[in-house]
């Protein structure tokens, strides 16, 4: 038996030499010969919302590598020269902690099992258990729900992951990723779900933010890649919690061309009715910048720009130049939106474009506004928000308002060009 329970973010034992030492001469000779395969039946996957079990059985003793990715949360388990042939899990309950699993086989021959999961969950326990008997294996991972903070600490980053073991599956071919596509690249367009997972955002008689701008998110994607225009991509399918430099980064990652963050907020009754669009405030440029510069992870700041060698003076500089020519670019999406909505009849606020330090606006290089597309505290935007007649009438505002912005802006680069 290998077993590392403590130091799980190692490269985790099971180093085949020492687990064949423990069996008979034949069968490690037998079983040097052949790749492992799965036994599917006798495998299981559970979770709920405080731990997430995996149980791989085999046909005989790998060495294997764990990790737990951020942004999403994902755990992934390399396995030496192991057949898929017969799937990964044949039993047991993927529940609410996992919410996709796929396996493959990477470039250099070793085998790859990722599991998508739906928050932040840590590894206690890592285990490969030996049958004396038939030289079968059992991988045992345990791992329990942890604080964002705690499993951000101890997470690998994906950069640092892919600097020591190859890239192939990290990624679902979903559409959180715009797909690469034939002939001219179409604009992409990243849609923000606010919240998720452990962060419902605004609640009333039972009913969550987060749900009602996920469900608005994949209605407008619909739209969108109906009209054939732009690609799409979502910072989030499912209720997951995605951190504020997360949406960012699966912007950029996505090389986005704009920023749309969707949200549907709470405030004190009477306060706010109707549609808002955010810009981050007029005077945050610079301090954006500044706090942008200051970041641990600079390289992927600017597209093209590596600041990972650049003073923070030097950073702050280049990063006000882009603001330069992003500010104007947001402020021109929210005309068009406000203009694209009240085209359609929908309720606006009576002051419907504002600003505010949000985060989530602050990437220097993409045109960012956020969308308050009414507020839940408000009983008829409740009621709004709820109606699929209303959500399909704003998607089709949105739509028009991003096709005719597109238009403006690619006529705008023209003449700055020239």
């Amino acid at each position: 038996m290998t077993r590392n329970p403590l130091d799980w973010a190692a490269v985790l034992g099971c180093v085949l030499i020492l687990v064949l030492m423990a069996q008979p001469a034949q069968a490690q000779q037998n079983r040097l010969l052949a790749q492992a395969r799965v036994l599917a039946e006798e495998s299981r996957l559970e979770s709920n919302p405080q731990s997430l079990l995996l149980d791989l059985s085999l046909s005989q003793a790998v060495p294997y590598r764990v990790r737990v990715l951020h942004m999403p949360p994902r755990l992934v388990l390399d396995l030496g020269t192991v057949d898929w042939a017969q799937g990964a899990v044949g039993s047991g309950n993927p529940g609410a902690g996992v919410r996709n699993m796929r396996t493959g086989t990477l470039p250099d021959g070793w085998a790859r099992l990722v599991l998508d999961m739906t928050g932040p969950y840590l590894p206690y326990l890592t285990e490969q258990r030996v049958d004396p008997e038939t030289g079968q294996a059992r991988i045992h991972l345990a791992l329990r729900r942890v604080p964002l903070d705690e499993f951000e600490e101890r997470a690998t980053s994906e950069s640092a992951f892919l600097a020591r073991y190859p890239a192939g599956l990290l990624h679902p071919p979903s559409a959180n990723e715009a797909a690469p596509r034939d002939g001219p690249a179409r604009p992409v367009v990243m849609l923000d779900p606010g919240h998720g997972g452990i962060d419902p955002g605004a609640e009333r008689d039972g009913i969550r933010e987060s749900d009602l701008v996920l469900a608005f998110a994949r209605r407008l994607r619909e739209e969108l890649l109906r009209r054939g225009q732009v690609d799409v991509a979502m910072t989030r399918d499912a209720d997951v919690f995605v951190s504020l430099d997360g949406r960012i980064r699966a912007a950029r990652a996505a090389q986005a061309d704009l920023f749309l963050s969707l949200h549907a907020d709470a405030l004190p009754e009477g306060l706010a009715t109707g549609t808002v669009v955010y810009l981050l405030g007029e005077d945050e440029g610079d301090d954006a910048a500044a706090y942008l510069a200051q970041r641990h992870d600079r390289a992927d700041l600017l597209a093209g720009v590596d600041l990972a060698r650049s003073s923070d003076e030097i950073a702050r500089v280049l990063m006000s130049v882009t603001w330069q020519d992003t500010v104007p670019r947001s402020r021109a999406l929210a005309d068009a939106l406000v203009d694209g909505i009240a085209a359609t009849g929908l309720r606006l606020h009576r002051r419907p474009v504002q600003a505010g330090a949000f985060s989530v606006l602050r990437a220097p290089d993409m045109p960012s506004v956020l969308i308050e597309l009414g507020f839940m505290s408000s009983p008829r935007d409740l009621a709004n928000l709820r109606d699929p007649d209303w959500a399909a009438r704003m998607a089709d505002a949105i739509a028009d308002s991003i096709d005719a912005w597109l238009l403006d802006d690619q006529a705008r680069n023209l003449l700055r060009r020239q």
